[in-house]
């Protein structure tokens, strides 16, 4: 397989979830790789890839850090040549709680902080390398949760709902450059960071949350996210730009309702 082949791409949160999964498809599909992650385990999968033939790079850092951001794009640019693909897609969550007045400005700032202003600053840097080299793919992991109320939680829902503007305003930024920017919005996709759903509603003997308004009937896997990431970053998806795609089983095609 070679969708990607010769092509460099940086993704963040690639320790874990659709990240590794991501990061490992890119490498099957013939991308030159840098992974950035807060959690030394991006090493290991790094040191996965290559020792299956693929080229990675792993630094540690935080994604919404400017300076970290920036070794990232120009470890991509000094390893590679250049920068081909940008995929912002680490994220926090704050709380499973959705109640107001439970959350803190520190919630606000840290949850922004990664999943907003992370994706900005890795548009910002790889899109000016992008612009120079005249073509290029920004991808940016959004959520349904950024769609409409009730898929999560308040400050990780209005961060999403940001990430998808940014999107749309960054194409037009970007407009007649050759870089296009575009958004994936998983709707419940089991990871790490969804652990605590699934076993919540394990211990109640229940669905997982939304599994039953969604009109396949289950959750998604990571996998199914990097497969919707390798497409934008491709050159299959040449004409795609300014898009917010949801990857949800059909949950946001609908209001929830009970059979």
């Amino acid at each position: 397989m070679s969708r990607l082949a010769g092509k460099s791409a940086i993704i963040t949160g690639a320790a874990s979830g659709i990240g590794r999964a991501s990061a490992e498809l890119f490498a099957r599909e013939g991308a030159n790789l840098v992974l950035g992650d807060l959690s030394d385990q991006v090493t290991d999968i790094a040191n996965s890839i290559e020792a299956s033939g693929g080229r990675a790079i792993a630094r540690t850092g935080n994604a919404g850090n400017e300076d970290d951001v920036q070794a990232l794009v120009a470890a991509c640019a000094d390893a590679y040549g250049g920068v081909d693909v940008a995929f912002a897609n680490a994220g926090i969550i704050e709380s499973m709680n959705n109640r107001l007045f439970d959350l803190t400005e520190d919630d606000w700032h840290r949850v922004l902080q990664v999943n907003l202003i992370g994706p900005f600053l890795l548009a910002k840097h790889a899109g000016e390398r992008m612009v120079q080299q005249g073509q290029g793919s920004i991808i940016m992991t959004a959520s349904i949760a950024g769609l409409r109320a009730n898929a999560g939680a308040a400050a990780y829902s209005a961060s999403k709902a940001g990430v998808i503007n940014l999107t749309q305003t960054a194409a037009n930024s970007l407009a007649g450059t050759g870089v296009r920017v575009n958004a994936i919005c998983p709707g419940l996709i089991h990871t790490g960071m969804t652990d605590v759903m699934f076993e919540r509603a394990a211990r109640k003997g229940t669905p997982p949350p939304f599994s039953q308004f969604n009109p396949l009937r289950r959750e998604g896997h990571p996998g199914e996210v990097a497969a919707m990431a390798l497409f934008l970053a491709s050159d299959e998806a040449a004409y795609v730009n300014g898009q917010a795609v949801a990857v949800d089983g059909g949950l946001s095609s609908t209001h929830p309702f009970v059979p």
